[in-house]
């Protein structure tokens, strides 16, 4: 697929998800939402950033390293969309490098690029912030405010803007080399963005998976045992011990 047919995808998927076309999306809330599909937060080492498998009936399982910062585990699950809808490949592994893919890998990240940073709004923000500075350029701190703006890696965003030449290749490869956590601190933004998940939720299994299991339970198909083993088994202890952080807050 070329770009344009690749935008459009991203754009339809985003409406079909109950999103609009533009506004920046919390992509692990639709995740969880979405029938049939289990997402597992596992520590994939320094090769892997994401796989997807899918099964029968349109279930489906995506698996994203949490060792990565969260900023790319968002970009690799929108990758993962891109398998799991528009692929027919029934495994796919999604490589720790953005853009050093082939074939359908290529495809999948440029379909995340577009899914989180929409073409019409990410050059209505970089407009909106080149035009403020005198030589009409963006700096690094605009491209801070631009990947916070979208909760975008700060790789996937430098490797867009290059993209869609909003800023030279030299410039990017100058940006990829920097770490800008502490400077979009600096700016009054939370780091998280550039961090892995913290270790004790570094393993944990959401969605369809947990639901399946509670159903079974429920409609006596499984003992309590095999319920909490599932549970065990797909990093829940939580559910099986009781929460171990306060509780919840009414607010």
């Amino acid at each position: 697929m070329d770009k344009a047919e690749l935008m459009t995808l991203a754009i339809q998927l985003r409406k079909d998800l109950g999103e609009d076309s533009s506004s920046p999306i919390d992509i692990f809330a639709i995740a969880k939402g979405i029938e049939g599909l289990s997402i597992v937060y596992y520590p994939m080492g320094d090769n892997l950033s994401g796989m997807c498998v899918k099964g029968s009936d349109n279930n489906c399982v995506i698996g994203i390293n949490s060792g990565m910062s969260l900023g790319r585990q968002r970009f690799s699950l929108a990758h993962e969309f891109y398998h799991k809808y528009y692929d027919k490949t029934m495994v796919s592994l999604c490589g720790k490098k953005i853009g050093s893919g082939k074939g359908k890998e290529k495809e999948a990240d440029l379909f995340a690029s577009f899914f989180l940073m929409p073409n019409d709004e990410l050059i209505k923000k970089t407009h909106a912030c080149s035009v403020k500075n005198p030589r009409g350029n963006l700096t690094l701190s605009d491209i801070i405010r631009i990947e916070q703006f979208f909760l975008v890696s700060h790789k996937a965003t430098v490797i867009r803007l290059a993209e869609n030449r909003l800023i030279t290749q030299s410039e990017a490869d100058q940006y990829l080399q920097m770490s800008v956590r502490t400077l979009a601190e600096s700016m009054g933004y939370d780091g998280d963005l550039y961090r892995a998940l913290p270790p004790e939720k570094q393993y944990r299994t959401y969605g369809s998976y947990v639901e399946t299991a509670d159903r079974l339970l429920k409609l006596n198909l499984i003992s309590e045992g095999k319920y909490e083993s599932l549970l065990l088994d797909a990093f829940r202890p939580d559910l099986v011990y009781g929460e171990t952080d306060g509780g919840d807050l009414i607010d």
